[in-house]
């Protein structure tokens, strides 16, 4: 799968913007502030989910000095083994709780964001990310559903039911509506989808830690294994699913004196959290150093590539922001020999060109400027 040309109406910094790509790796330099990190949100907004910033729809669209944020539109025609495909997103209405996104795939509405990850996807790292093994569980979890998402498209829609179904039922229990029917129907819901989204989690992880385990794909890299922070992947492994919903709908039923108290279901698929392991030294990756932490999540990100290219056809979009810092020369060589020998088309930024002197005839590359990206 190829991203050949971008297109950008609004979009952050960019009142217009479009280039087209014929790399298999591209590297953007350029200072910061100029829009780097707006062209890999861009490109991360084409598959599923809200980018590789989390931002809501009505957040994206450029500000004029003293106005409201503007209606916005990211597009790109990609390449892949089902043919060329055009995906479309953005708003109708200005920046607020009125923008709503939509997608577009081949100028029609898209069905599903299932549908969009049939086509195209994304895997990212930051250097947001670099606090991944610091912050909350919830930054861990959607790096954990990006992997997922890739392999099973169709678990957005099992994460989506779960929030859905849980909100519903906080809702109740905050207003003091004790429905009981309405509030089984809703338990119900929970945990099917909650049990599906885990057991979907659970599946990836189990297979990308046999290839990090085997260090094919991941080079000079620190092997990994991933570990579930996660009272339903651990039933999982002794029960099954449908036993694991029972238990989970009948706790639930059980919790909502203790959940309204709380302001939110204590059980579910939003419990779930991860940490990696550097295998090597057997320790976490919260207790490794900050350059052994970004090393851990390279050796992810291109095992991922490979399992998901061997699986489906294609491997995702890697979009790499900054990737070099925190790596050492030696690392940042093997990750540029790693990146040569993937499957996967490359996107990846860095603030000084020299940096990418490695990929000298290997990739394609850009000098970024605030009005869009120019040869180098």
């Amino acid at each position: 799968m190829r991203l050949l040309r971008l297109r950008l109406t609004d979009f952050r910094s960019y009142p217009a913007f479009e280039a087209r790509f014929g790399g298999r790796i591209v590297a953007i330099a350029g200072p910061n502030g100029v829009g780097k990190t707006n062209l890999l949100e861009a490109i991360s907004l084409l598959g599923p989910g809200r980018g590789l910033r989390g931002a809501r729809a009505g957040e994206i669209g450029r500000r004029p000095p003293g106005g409201a944020a503007l209606p916005w539109v990211a597009w790109g025609a990609f390449d892949g083994p089902d043919g060329p495909a055009e995906i479309g997103t953005g708003t109708t209405a200005e920046g607020g709780d009125a923008a709503r996104r939509k997608y577009t795939l081949d100028g029609e509405p898209a069905k599903s964001q299932a549908e969009l990850a049939r086509r195209a996807g994304a895997v990212w790292l930051t250097p947001q990310m670099d606090r991944l093994f610091q912050d909350g569980a919830s930054g861990r979890r959607r790096f954990l559903d990006r992997l997922v998402w890739a392999l099973e498209p169709g678990h957005a829609r099992e994460v989506a039911a779960h929030d859905t179904a849980m909100s519903g039922r906080n809702r109740l229990l905050a207003e003091g509506r004790r429905d009981a029917a309405w509030l089984a129907a809703l338990e119900d819901a929970m945990a099917r989808h909650a049990v599906a989204a885990v057991a979907a989690r659970r599946a990836l992880a189990l297979r990308l830690n046999a290839l990090l385990e085997a260090g094919t794909a991941t080079g000079a890299f620190p092997a990994a294994r991933i570990e579930l922070a996660c009272p339903i992947a651990a039933a999982l492994e002794a029960a099954p699913a449908l036993a694991v919903e029972d238990r989970l709908r009948a706790e639930l039923a059980a919790g909502r004196g203790r959940d309204a108290a709380a302001g939110g279901a204590q059980q579910g698929a939003h419990r779930t959290d991860m940490t990696l392991v550097h295998l090597p030294k057997g320790q976490p990756a919260e207790l490794c150093s900050t350059g052994e932490q970004k090393a851990l999540l390279v050796s992810t990100v291109l095992a991922h590539a490979a399992l998901i290219g061997a699986a489906r056809g294609f491997a995702p979009l890697l979009l790499l922001d900054e990737v070099a810092a925190h790596l050492d020369l030696g690392r940042r060589e093997a990750l540029y020999a790693a990146l040569a020998g993937l499957p996967a088309q490359v996107f990846l930024t860095g603030t000084e060109p020299d940096i990418f002197a490695p990929l000298q005839g290997i990739a394609e590359t850009f000098r970024a400027t605030p009005e869009g990206l120019r040869d180098p």
